[in-house]
Formats: C-alpha cells, structure tokens, sequence
C-alpha cells in the first residue's frame, strides 16, 4: 500500500511566516529610513566577499555584510534555496543552512525542499515570504532584492549594514 505524501508543515507555521512578513516589512522600511535603501543610484554585491554596497557618482554610502536566502525564476516559476545551489559561494550560505536545518526539525517542507513551486501565481511575493522565514530564522536586521536578467530575483538577507567611511 502507498501513501501519498503532500507537503507537509505544521499548524503554527501559517501565522508564523505571517508574522516573519511583518517583521520584515518593518525591518526593511527602518533600513529605508536610516541607510536610504532603496533611493541609492547605484548598487553592487561581491558574492565572494559577502558584501552588498550601496553608490552614488562612484562614491560607496553604505556597506552590508550578506548571505544569500535564494532565488526566483520566471522561467521555472520556482523559488530555489541557496544551500542548494551549486554556482554559489559556501561562505555565504551558512544562514540558508540553517533555515533547512529549521525546516527539517520542524518539519516544513518550503524550508527543507531545494525547490517551491510558485503555486500562488505571484513570484515576488514568495521569494519574499522565504526570505521573511531566513530573516526571523536568523534575527538578520533586513533583507534586499536584486532583479536578475531572466526576470526572476536574487534574495539577500543583511547580516550588518553601515555607513561606509
């Protein structure tokens, strides 16, 4: 006999993640505050270094420590983590580590499968509820989206971030 298995994640996580999102979103809108996220005219990351800066007329502002949460493809309509994504640096993947680790113990699948379908139709959103789910997972002060080529993004989440000297 078999038994067909779905994804599976327990009753708390729902409103968990939900929470994560709001968190987040108030993260994000503090770093918009003091470092002006977002309003910089240009931005540059070093997956190598783990570093995320932030320019304007070829002058650095702001320097973020990163690791990287995943990505989302239009192509795949998928999200993949980044511990499971062999073209990146192992420096920089030790908190998307731990968010499987989470997911394993606890038993979400979104938080252990290298893969999430993009069910609900809207791509952003998911890559930035995961993100959300790594930034609580790993107390990091924000997150940042970089838009790739194939129109998907690169999710980064922020371990520091300073004014540049």
């Amino acid at each position: 006999m078999s038994v067909r298995r779905e994804a599976t994640k327990p009753g708390w996580y729902p409103a968990w993640r939900d929470e994560a999102i709001e968190q987040l979103n108030v993260k994000n809108a503090g770093l918009q505050r003091d470092f002006h996220l977002g309003t910089w005219a240009r931005y540059d990351y070093d997956l190598t270094a783990g570093k995320l800066l932030f320019s304007e007329k070829g002058v650095v502002k702001v320097v973020a420590k990163i690791q990287i949460a995943g990505s989302t493809s239009t192509k795949a309509s998928n999200w993949l983590w980044a511990w499971s994504n062999s073209n990146l640096p192992g420096d920089i993947l030790s908190d998307a580590k731990l968010v499987r680790s989470f997911g394993e113990e606890n038993g979400i699948d979104e938080l252990a499968q290298a893969y999430v379908a993009d069910a609900g139709n809207d791509l952003e959103a998911l890559g930035w509820e995961l993100t959300a789910a790594m930034v609580r997972i790993c107390n990091a002060p924000g997150a940042y989206r970089s838009p790739r080529g194939d129109g998907g993004g690169l999710y980064l989440i922020l371990k520091t971030i300073d004014w540049a000297n």
